[in-house]
């Protein structure tokens, strides 16, 4: 079926005027950041980049530098620095669980239809008059949590609190408990219905309806994203090291400033180890809930 003739050429301008928006967006930020040639690089900064590179290939098996007596072994130090990278990040992760499903459950348009089961009395007309207020009350929370990168979050409760496990655990766990409320509210409110309808024709309650008709449905998908946003917690727990907690990102901090480029490559394979494994893990995991 050919189309009609006021449809043709209409698709390929709409393109090419994007594109071309696109085009002048990248040309106009270039140039207000004044993004030259000349800006990429520091003196010396080739040489410095051209030796780190260099060093890839030879990661340290031990310090460069003879360390003081006593000293652990690096590869040591290395592995212990990825085992608080996981500590950190479970712990930050089981907070944001805690935290997170309350609060997708009470952001959740279908969680408010259940409650009130389409039935009449005043516990409906109550439900009637709160619902709305902590619907959006719990939406702008969830909002203002996400809202706030865990690195600024991390300034802010070092400043209140200083160096201590805790300011990192919830660095991490209130940004990322806003996103798993965020996502989670979103996959309940899409899930399939079949179910719920099946019990609350059969006479189950509000709660049961949702609890065994509708949760059930989007718990995999729920159960995948959390798993995905672990292997995101480790990435933000290695970093949170250049703030000074013992994580890899610490350690990778200080062999950089010390110009020690093999030692830096070997916290930095540990790291992509430690992530491939947790993304093969993880995948493996998602792979049987979905």
């Amino acid at each position: 079926m050919r189309p009609a003739p006021h449809t043709l050429g209409r698709r390929p301008p709409v393109r090419l005027g994007l594109a071309a928006a696109i085009a002048l967006a990248a040309v106009w930020a270039a140039t207000t950041l004044h993004l030259g040639s000349s800006s990429f690089l520091a003196p010396g900064g080739l040489d410095a980049v051209s030796d780190f590179l260099a060093r890839a290939i030879t990661p340290a098996l031990d310090y460069e530098r003879a360390p003081p007596p006593g000293t652990e072994p690096l590869l040591w130090k290395a592995f212990r620095a990825a085992g608080k990278t996981v500590v950190f990040a479970g712990a930050a992760m089981t907070l944001a669980l805690v935290v997170g499903l309350p609060l997708g459950l009470l952001a959740s348009s279908a969680w408010w239809v259940e409650a009130r089961g389409g039935r009449q009395g005043w516990r409906n007309r109550l439900l009637a008059a709160v619902a709305p207020a902590v619907y959006a009350v719990t939406r702008i929370l969830i909002s203002m949590m996400r809202s706030v990168h865990e690195l600024l979050w991390a300034v802010l409760l070092l400043a209140a609190f200083g160096l201590n496990d805790l300011s990192a655990v919830f660095a991490i766990a209130i940004p990322y408990s806003g996103t798993l409320a965020k996502v989670f509210s979103e996959l309940i409110d899409e899930a399939p219905r079949d179910a719920a309808r099946a019990l609350r024709g059969a006479g189950a309650g509000p709660v049961q309806v949702f609890l065994f008709g509708l949760l059930p449905a989007a718990a995999p998908d729920m159960g995948a994203y959390t798993f995905y946003r672990f292997e995101c917690a480790l990435r933000s727990s290695a970093v949170l090291g250049f703030f000074g907690f013992p994580t890899l990102g610490y350690y990778i901090a200080a062999s950089f400033e010390n110009l020690q480029y093999a030692e830096v490559w070997t916290y930095l394979y540990v790291l992509i180890a430690l992530v491939i494994f947790f993304d093969w893990w993880s995948g493996a995991v998602r792979r049987r809930l979905t």
